[in-house]
């Protein structure tokens, strides 16, 4: 029995195609700046998300975490949103390794936040009060899409306020590819973006930051000091740009199989939310267990949780997705 992971798109495997580009890489020391496909990555990245200059790190976690301490210095604050990724899901990085306090703000129902909060949560220049330095979001939001003229409004806000502005862009291509722009159209409202690799683009490793030149050779220096310096990464890099040139368009796909399991599970009875990317979240309250287990005996692997999210990748087929709503509905009779 073929396995159906649909905890993440975190758990998609190399394609042929890319396991030839990371076969054929060539290599060097990257933290000589001497690895050939590393510095292409960065370049061309950088190039179109029209930035001066990138970093190649081993996750987005450290990505972010570059990007908040190359932003903040220690005793200083970035506004955020409370179920962010940067806050909630990466360790409290910012806090424990950058001294950075974080400002959580409740994230509004399509994904942004409300910036008359974010205007109410800066703080007053006084040395009773960590320095508000940043504002951080996030695209996509739990699969939610962040609307281009949204962006343009925390652009001018952020300016207005003397505050940077950060991207956790993880899934900066599905929401580029859902509102059918270039990724350049987000990315040109943020002063640093992160985009991940090896989620839905389906590299095994990586992601990329981008930003000002004198940003990123701060972030470099952090890189190392956190331990992110790699050595011959060539290979790692070519997957990224493999994934970039080769399985950005075909995350539609995803998009289509998330829409379509959830159209039918609503179908089926379940309360689902509305889907706009690869993220299908369902309530199943108190059955998440069971559920977990049911589905697991079918051969497929769910994350359990009341408000479970389903995620659609290269590695699960509209087939696969009509597997997984027959045990739903299968485990809706018992």
């Amino acid at each position: 029995m073929s396995v159906i992971d649909l905890r993440s798109d975190t758990v998609t495997q190399p394609t042929p195609g890319m396991r030839d580009a990371m076969a054929s890489a060539v290599s060097g020391d990257d933290v000589y700046g001497e690895d050939p496909s590393v510095n292409h990555l960065e370049a061309e990245l950088a190039k179109r998300l029209g930035f001066p200059a990138a970093l190649f790190v081993p996750t987005g976690t450290m990505s972010n975490l570059l990007a908040l301490m190359a932003h903040c210095e220690r005793g200083e604050e970035y506004i955020v949103g409370q179920q962010a990724h940067t806050y909630k899901y990466e360790g409290g990085g910012a806090a424990v390794l950058g001294s950075i306090q974080p400002q959580p703000l409740e994230v509004q129902a399509d994904g942004s936040l409300d910036l008359d909060q974010v205007l109410a949560a800066i703080k007053p220049d006084d040395f009773h009060f960590a320095r508000t330095r940043l504002l951080a979001l996030e695209n996509t939001m739990q699969g939610k899409v962040l609307p281009l003229e949204y962006l343009a409004r925390a652009r001018a806000f952020s300016r207005e306020q003397g505050l940077a502005l950060h991207l956790d862009g993880a899934r900066l291509y599905n929401a580029a590819v859902k509102l059918g722009v270039d990724a350049r159209e987000i990315a040109r409202h943020f002063d640093s973006v992160s985009v991940c690799l090896s989620k839905g683009l389906g590299a095994p490793i990586g992601s990329v930051l981008c930003g000002s030149t004198a940003l990123i050779a701060k972030a470099r220096r952090l890189r190392k000091m956190v331990g992110g310096g790699m050595r011959q990464a060539g290979s790692l890099a070519a997957a990224g740009l493999y994934a970039l040139d080769h399985q950005v368009q075909r995350l539609a796909d995803d998009h289509a199989n998330a829409q379509w399991l959830g159209d039918a599970l609503r179908n089926a009875g379940y309360e689902v939310e509305p889907v706009q990317t690869n993220m299908v979240y369902v309530q199943v309250g108190d059955r998440a267990d069971a559920l977990k287990a049911f589905a697991a005996e079918r051969g497929i692997k769910l994350s359990a949780a009341p408000r479970l999210r389903m995620v659609t990748h290269l590695d699960v087929s509209r087939a696969q997705i009509e597997q997984v709503l027959a045990a739903f509905v299968e485990f809706s009779r018992k």
